[in-house]
């Protein structure tokens, strides 16, 4: 038995012990395999099983092995890795045509769940639906894989270690939040590109003693602000709890947003590739699509979600693009997923090649005054209801405002703009606001919630 509300719009994830258990992960190995064979993977597929560093995760990862075995896949055992490490197995392990990473992302200690990639790519949406339907049927190959296990460390080190060997020396603090960041982020920092940074939490303890492993929350950053201080760093980095998303402060330890990360980037690489594409979610600000265009880019505002902003940069080509919420994907120099511990080194190396700060970086940057991500518990039926009323009232562009209605609906004023959007994967409406001035915040925000508050 399973809630199967753990498939979710990217990824299964759950309440280990009460929401799925050791029999569901072995049934979803079994399942893997025929999804493998129903779309043409040979009869023997190779399929790569990695693992973050919570309590539930061996055992989980065992059984889902097993399953995968018992229906005829040859299963390379990683180990203890991070997401993004599962990814790059895809593309660096010969003949792997599967992955599945064991992991609850930055969820707390008692989640876990299981991140899927089927070649190259992750699958989500109608595909995560195809596999729970293949698990329902319950039929599945009676066959015998076989198992064995694999330490993708070294590849990934020497991988890095030809793209960053240049690296200026610069002072850096990591914050791994006793991730799994911390099986392998001081090997690529220093054998790869020889730097010295002083690691926070670095031991993997699925207990996550310190603080919640989400570096995109502030009061989680505390530690990283103090030593970047302490060390005078450049910048203080941390990494979530299977280190694909990233969260930054300055060197007077400021939290940098996460579409002010992307400027930075952003203007990096087009500096080198003018007239390239860049690629945001519905989260991010203006100010950053604004300021790809004056960059000499094409900003494309698309659907939040990693693996649809994922998909979107292999469709358009685009050298880079990222979310508010720390995942940042670089097909410039890079395989295109997300991986926060590349993500880090490319700042760093930004950095370190300008002498700037990050402050100075984001030069020309106007200011903004706005809210982070306002996240309301409610209903599936008045998430979707609340956003349909918001879109029959705000239905196409005026000389007032123009209308985005890609992912829910969003409203860019003269002077700010407001996002209201049903998740994906609970039952919560997202609200964000931003704009020029704290007047014009309240009062754009003031518009928006006359409309939502009363539904609620």
């Amino acid at each position: 038995m399973f809630n199967p509300e753990i498939f979710r719009e990217y990824d299964i994830r759950g309440v280990v012990g009460k929401d799925y258990d050791e029999k569901f992960a072995f049934a979803l190995g079994q399942s893997f395999v025929t999804y493998l064979l129903e779309h043409g993977k040979g009869d023997d597929p190779i399929v790569t099983v990695g693992q973050d560093a919570r309590l539930s995760s061996p055992a989980i990862a065992q059984a889902l092995s097993e399953g995968l075995m018992s229906a005829g896949a040859n299963v390379v055992r990683l180990g203890l890795v991070t997401t993004p490490i599962s990814y790059f197995s895809m593309f660096e392990y010969p003949g792997a045509q599967g992955g599945i990473m064991v992991t609850g992302s930055h969820n707390p200690p008692e989640y876990n769940g299981f991140k899927i990639s089927f070649g190259k790519s992750t699958i989500f949406g109608e595909e995560i639906q195809k596999l729970r339907a293949i698990m329902d049927r319950g039929q599945f190959p009676k066959s015998q894989g076989s198992m064995s296990h694999h330490d993708i460390f070294p590849t990934y080190i020497e991988r890095y270690k030809k793209e960053f060997a240049a690296m200026p020396k610069v002072p850096v603090v990591l914050d791994c939040g006793n991730g799994a960041a911390g099986c392998i982020v001081r090997r690529l920092y220093e054998e790869a590109a020889g730097l010295k940074p002083v690691i926070l939490f670095e031991e993997p303890d699925g207990k996550f003693p310190n603080h919640h492993p989400d570096p995109t929350v502030e009061k989680n950053l505390k530690d990283l602000v103090k030593a970047v201080k302490e060390n005078k760093a450049v910048a203080g980095i941390g990494f979530d709890g299977d280190a694909d998303r990233i969260g930054v402060v300055d060197h007077t330890g400021r939290f940098v947003l996460g579409d002010e990360l992307m400027v930075i980037v952003s203007r990096a690489i087009l500096a080198e590739k003018p007239g390239s594409i860049i690629v945001g979610d519905v989260k991010c600000s203006d100010r950053l699509y604004e300021d790809i265009r004056q960059h000499g880019g094409r900003p494309i505002m698309w659907k939040t979600g990693h693996s649809l902003i994922k998909t979107k940069i292999k469709e358009e080509k685009a050298p880079f693009g990222g979310e508010l919420s720390g995942h940042v994907f670089f097909s410039d120099r890079n395989y295109g997923y997300d991986d926060a511990l590349y993500a880090g080194l490319r700042l760093v190396e930004i950095l370190g090649k300008s002498g700037k700060t990050i402050d100075q970086l984001l030069a020309g940057l106007p200011h903004a005054y706005n809210t982070p991500e306002i996240r309301i518990d409610t209903t599936e039926e008045k998430k979707w209801s609340i956003v349909k009323r918001l879109k029959e009232i705000y239905n196409r562009d005026t000389e007032e405002y123009r209308v985005n209605m890609i992912d829910g609906v969003r409203v860019s004023f003269k002077n700010g703009w407001a996002l209201a959007r049903a998740s994906n994967t609970q039952p919560v409406l997202v609200l964000r606001f931003e704009a020029d001035s704290a007047e014009a915040l309240s009062e754009i925000r003031g518009r928006i919630e006359s409309v939502v508050n009363p539904l609620l």
